[in-house]
């Protein structure tokens, strides 16, 4: 070979953004797809990039932007009627999708649910699907398995069981095909959003699901109103915990349909984001061998063979930094959207009000102007988080609508990827990578297919 072909090192797999002008036909046909493939390269290199399809609309990588939006002039910027579409029939004018007043009420209303206290009390629920994902995957020893399949069973066990842990009058199953069901087929960009067309015109694929929907509403009213009458469990869980709720400012409490669309909100939200962390975090430790070493070391050293806790946490710095770099390379809600209420400057560039502001956080994460060699894999990158610049890396958002289940998400992260670690040793299946497409959270289309053996404690020796 000569000495000026050095060979690339393999990066772990990304998204093919665009490289030429398209118009609005390619463009729908593309974000039906994948909607990251919507976003042109050069956005990994600028801190905002415009353009119009139908309508005018910016992306914007740059940090102090983002800062100004998501916290400084949140007020004018509002999610996108498109979001607001897509996610409505499924969780109704919950946190996620409420603007203003509405939102405040509920958001002073729930903020306590999710204190540190609370999410430490619900960690062995976390430990026990930890547990139970470890004893599925022993079945699997010595062959491929679905590792994003088998995520998404172990975090919705533990959704599950801290919403309605009593289980009354809810199918768990029922409700999992509904929610899977919607997210694969009705959460994709209609032409009809395209345009801006009013939500009371039917959207053909999103009536497919609306059955499913309706039955998953009404059984979680009749759970609701179970609770209503059997009281609270000795260790309150979601739902409990809510019914508690009450807006310190104007004393409110939810109703039952409040409370129905915001329980529905943190399931579809804190099981899906949760497993595809997760999955991508074991694809990234099986694509490099030897960070996975380091971190069953880790684990192994703290665990000594017990599942891991809430306690074990924050004992566990490499797990979470392998967290953190996987929410890097592939976070969950990889582009949000904003309208411009008011005309505005960002970057310096012209924003007319009813512009469209997209935060293409998979960009962002991946900008050369913000990271070295962005695309590689490094969870050092996270070694010291002060170095971090804050509005760089938005996994969670920020701001006053910044997720709320952030810390819950992390602590079942660090909990369930530990234990797994510490037990076995994933591998790449050849010809079986996952591609990250976009629909309404970045999933591994094809699934992530990693061979699963035991891990000894030499993993620990190896490493040292």
């Amino acid at each position: 070979m000569p000495r000026d072909e050095v060979p690339t090192p393999e990066l772990p797999v990304q998204v093919p953004l665009v490289t030429e002008p398209w118009g609005i036909l390619k463009s729908l046909e593309v974000a039906r797809r994948n909607l990251l493939e919507l976003i042109p390269e050069v956005a990994t290199r600028q801190p905002i990039v415009s353009g119009r399809t139908a309508v005018r609309w910016h992306m914007v990588m740059d940090p102090e932007a983002n800062r100004y939006i998501l916290k400084d002039a949140v007020d004018n910027y509002p999610k996108s009627d498109v979001t607001k579409l897509i996610l409505k029939p499924a969780i109704g004018e919950s946190l996620f999708i409420a603007e203003g007043a509405h939102w405040r009420w509920q958001r002073r209303a729930a903020a306590p649910v999710f204190s540190h206290r609370n999410i430490s009390n619900l960690g062995p629920i976390m430990s026990l699907a930890a547990e139970r994902s470890s004893e599925r995957l022993e079945s699997a020893v010595g062959r491929a398995a679905n590792l994003f399949d088998e995520m998404v069973t172990a975090t919705f066990e533990v959704i599950s069981d801290v919403t309605f842990s009593g289980g009354e009058k809810f199918d768990r199953s029922a409700v999992h095909a509904a929610i899977d069901k919607y997210i694969a087929q009705t959460a994709k960009v209609s032409i009809l959003d395209i345009f801006g067309a009013p939500g009371w015109i039917p959207r053909p694929l999103r009536m497919i699901s609306s059955g499913a929907m309706r039955e998953m509403k009404r059984m979680a009213d009749g759970a609701i109103e179970a609770r209503r009458a059997s009281g609270p469990h000795n260790v309150p869980d979601l739902l409990d915990l809510l019914l508690e709720g009450e807006d310190p400012k104007t004393k409110r409490t939810m109703s039952t349909e409040e409370l129905r669309d915001n329980l529905l909100t943190f399931i579809v939200a804190g099981h899906e984001t949760t497993a595809l962390t997760l999955a991508w975090s074991l694809y990234l430790l099986a694509f490099d061998p030897t960070v996975q070493a380091r971190a069953r070391a880790e684990a192994q050293g703290v665990l000594q063979g017990r599942t891991a806790t809430a306690d074990d946490v924050e004992n566990l710095p490499f797990i979470r930094q392998v967290i953190d770099e996987a929410l890097r390379l592939y976070p969950p809600a990889a582009m949000v959207s904003r309208i411009a209420r008011e005309a505005d400057t960002l970057c310096g560039r012209e924003v007319r009000a009813g512009d469209t502001v997209m935060l293409p956080f998979y960009a962002l994460h991946r900008n050369h102007l913000l990271w070295d060699h962005p695309h590689a894999f490094n969870p050092d990158r996270f070694s010291d988080p002060k170095a971090i610049d804050r509005y760089a890396y938005l996994p969670f958002g920020d701001g006053p609508r910044i997720c709320i289940g952030a810390s819950f998400a992390i602590q079942e992260a660090v909990i369930i990827l530990a234990t797994l670690i510490s037990r076995f040793r994933f591998s790449r299946v050849p010809g079986k990578e996952p591609k990250p497409v976009l629909i309404l959270t970045l999933r591994p289309e094809g699934g992530v297919w990693l061979k699963v053996e035991r891990a000894g404690p030499e993993g620990a020796a190896k490493a040292a």
